[in-house]
């Protein structure tokens, strides 16, 4: 695990409170550093705090995003919600906001992986065009490969296999990624990050309808 924050007080509660918990922590204390951690070893999950010096998070997080898909949960500010919502909007997977209780920080991360290494039925979904290998976490439009972050994946997964219903934002959260609380705007950016990807028309969609006062519906393409 990579932990990254300009701030050594953090840094070292993280380190300590992760470590007591059980998992091995490497430090960085600006994007530059976290990069090349990265490089020279692929982490299994990075804490990164948004705001930084230099190359700050969302631009740590962008390249991450580029490099594969290695989760990513997101330190910020308490007020910073449009910052948060562009770090989710380019791949981070979950944030934790300051000041943030360690444990907290602990549950987030072992949440992550465990949607990250999550063991699914081998199975192959098929919607018309839009394939999802669920058992190698792939997925493809047209025979081509989608670029989807974990949590992407297992929203669109969860629309698929319940398709024709409608959810709510909240009830998404806990069904998709197990949170009895959360921004229910994370749902919202990852059901529009999913209609740029999947949908013709973004703004028109045609898979992914949006329900008013209600949520979310996924109608399928065609008949399997």
């Amino acid at each position: 695990m990579l932990v990254v924050d300009d701030d050594t007080t953090v840094r070292d509660v993280v380190r300590r409170y992760l470590e007591h918990a059980g998992y091995e922590v490497e430090l960085a204390g600006d994007g530059e550093q976290a990069l090349r951690l990265m490089a020279a070893h692929e982490p299994d999950i990075v804490v990164l705090d948004l705001m930084m010096p230099g190359i700050d998070g969302l631009e740590v997080c962008r390249r991450i995003r580029q490099r594969g898909s290695t989760p990513v949960v997101m330190l910020t500010a308490l007020g910073e919600e449009e910052d948060r919502i562009a770090g989710l909007q380019i791949g981070a997977d979950d944030y934790v906001t300051k000041p943030f209780s360690p444990r907290e920080l602990a549950l987030r991360v072992s949440s992550v992986l465990r949607r990250a290494n999550k063991a699914y039925e081998p199975r192959v979904v098929r919607d018309g065009n839009l394939v999802l290998d669920v058992a190698a976490h792939t997925a493809t439009l047209d025979g081509v490969p989608l670029q989807l972050t974990t949590r992407e994946f297992d929203l669109l997964a969860f629309f698929i296999g319940n398709a024709g219903k409608a959810f709510g934002r909240a009830e998404l959260l806990e069904r998709v990624w197990g949170w009895q609380f959360g921004d229910q705007s994370t749902v919202t950016v990852h059901v529009r990050r999913l209609r740029e990807k999947i949908e013709q028309d973004p703004a028109k969609p045609v898979r992914l309808a949006t329900v008013w006062g209600v949520g979310y519906r996924y109608d399928k393409c065609s008949i399997d």
